[in-house]
């Protein structure tokens, strides 16, 4: 299969394409920036541990790569600028990401792809997409909160001190302030998280909040995250890849699930070939089904605000 990633010559993107080397199931990887020597250095760069790494097509150019391609993954977004407001910066990024959904519907894509959207506000863009694009909603997904579970987990586990990959936990809802903890899930190999030394109400909050935290963190330390959201990529294309059925929780619009509908976020998710197989709808706990109910309010007001600005279509 051949992906491409829109902005591959970025940070996320880049990263996104590492990972993806160094799982070795993608069959070609392309890598698309408007800065066309930096996406073709980086895929120079990944061209040169193709030999340690995997027999694969490594490639970078522009939009003539998307006709072909079977997940079209894009991570190209812009940063927040001093004294900007979320909603200003929510609004260019949305101007960003209508070009390129523009340019993506001009050049044609497969009547299978799956477009797979990284850039942020991710809920919202996942919604654009979906509702711009002639594709089924199922076949239009947001990596949602998968990066938010998979760093959830591994602050769990540093706190802990367990084994990183025994930890299981979610978090579901909005890939923002109103990202809603499953608490009422968390094990260690099958094991209530709950039961383990050290583990108390005021550990899994401070857990929490520091995982809500956790990108500002990254970019104060060392200016963007990479190596953890390019993984958390690879284990959604993976799922594609694979047709594994994995349940993970990513971002595509909802039509009943928890009672949310016509707004794009997280839940128990079946991901397959064709993109969104299936939602769960799991029994959780009262006040967890009443926070990913509120997290859809949440969206659904900015993203009220969005359309009012652009348009549906």
């Amino acid at each position: 299969m051949k992906v491409s990633i829109i902005g591959g010559g970025g940070l996320v993107g880049s990263c996104a394409a590492f990972a993806l080397q160094c799982g070795g199931l993608a069959r070609e990887i392309a890598l698309l920036d408007v800065n066309a020597d930096l996406a073709g250095g980086q895929a120079l760069d990944l061209l040169h541990g193709g030999p340690s790494t995997a027999d694969q097509i490594i490639s970078s150019g522009s939009y003539e790569h998307i006709p072909d391609s079977d997940i079209i993954c894009i991570t190209a977004g812009l940063r927040r600028k001093p004294d900007e407001s979320r909603l200003d910066l929510i609004n260019r990024n949305v101007d960003l990401f209508l070009t390129i959904l523009d340019s993506i519907k001009k050049v044609g894509y497969k009547k299978d792809a799956i477009v797979f959207v990284v850039s942020n506000p991710v809920d919202i863009l996942t919604y654009l997409a979906s509702t711009r694009l002639d594709l089924p909603t199922s076949r239009v997904i947001g990596l949602g909160t998968q990066l938010d579970t998979i760093r959830f987990r591994a602050l769990i586990a540093q706190h802990c001190q367990l084994p990183p990959t025994q930890v299981k936990a979610l978090i579901l809802g909005e890939h923002g302030d109103s990202m809603v903890p499953i608490w009422s899930a968390a094990s260690v190999n099958g094991l209530p998280l709950e039961k383990f030394p050290g583990w108390n109400p005021n550990a899994a909050n401070d857990l929490f909040t520091r995982t809500k935290g956790s990108g500002a963190e990254v970019i104060k330390k060392k200016g963007g995250a990479g190596f953890a959201v390019g993984i958390a990529i690879r284990d959604v294309i993976d799922a594609i890849i694979l047709d594994s059925h994995q349940i993970l929780p990513i971002s595509s619009i909802q039509n009943g699930c928890f009672d949310i509908r016509d707004v794009a976020l997280s839940v128990p998710t079946v991901v397959g070939r064709n993109g969104v197989e299936a939602t769960y709808q799991l029994d959780l706990w009262p006040k967890e089904i009443q926070a990913l109910r509120r997290s859809g309010t949440v969206l659904r007001e900015t993203l009220g605000t969005v359309l009012n600005r652009v348009g549906r279509s």
